[in-house]
This record gives C-alpha cells, sequence and structure tokens, in this order.
C-alpha cells in the first residue's frame, strides 16, 4: 500500500477538483442536475480512483484504478470543451483548465507505465 497523497498527481488532481467545483458554481442552474454534476463527478473521479487504487493489495489493482482515474481525465476534458462552446466557460478559464487536464493525463499515464514496469519483473 502506497499513500496517494504522496504522489503529484494525485496532489494537482486533487487541486483541480476544487477548481472545477468553484467553476461550476457559476454555471446556470438549469445545468446543476445535467452538466453541472457530470463535472463534478468526473473531476472527483480522478484522484478518488488514485486513492483507491492505493489501497488495493496488487499492483496489477492499482494500475486498473489508474487507467479508471485516465478515463476520469479524458471525460472531463470533453465535459469543459462543451461547458466553453455553451459559453459557461470563458475561454481563458477553459485553456488553463484543459492545460491542466493534459498534465495530469500525461503524469497518469507516466505513473502506469512505472507500476506496469514493477508487475513485469
Amino acid at each position: 500500500m502506497v499513500d496517494y497523497r504522496k504522489y503529484l498527481v494525485w496532489q494537482k488532481s486533487h487541486a483541480l477538483v476544487l477548481e472545477m467545483y468553484r467553476v461550476t458554481v457559476t454555471f446556470p442552474k438549469s445545468e446543476q442536475f445535467n452538466l453541472i454534476s457530470q463535472i463534478n463527478r468526473a473531476s472527483l473521479s480522478i484522484p478518488t480512483n488514485i486513492a483507491e487504487g492505493c489501497g488495493r493489495e496488487t499492483q496489477k489493482e492499482l494500475i486498473r484504478f489508474l487507467y479508471i482515474s485516465s478515463g476520469s481525465a479524458h471525460e472531463l476534458e470533453y465535459l469543459l470543451l462543451v461547458s466553453r462552446d455553451l459559453n459557461f466557460i470563458p475561454e481563458n478559464i477553459y485553456l488553463k483548465l484543459n492545460s491542466d487536464i493534459n498534465e495530469i493525463k500525461k503524469m497518469l499515464a507516466s505513473l502506469i507505465r512505472k507500476v506496469a514496469q514493477t508487475v513485469n519483473r
């Protein structure tokens, strides 16, 4: 078991969750049970799956949860795009958040490769 809080990717994804909650509060109330809920769940899923994977028994299980986390990051990337296109997010905020998500996706891919190397030994 690994302390998930030590992973930089978890720290960055946790910060992203906090930022997403701040951003979605400005969305129209009509989106509360649609886009807002979906964005918040997708963003929350990224660090949550990292944490859950770290609590599992094997490295293979950790990898599986890291893949789920990566899938949520990809989902969030699209949800932000559609939010921008609907004019719920200004372009400058979209660009910053999209950059953060892409960094997290790259970090997850790197961590998956690193952990997979320990499994294949």
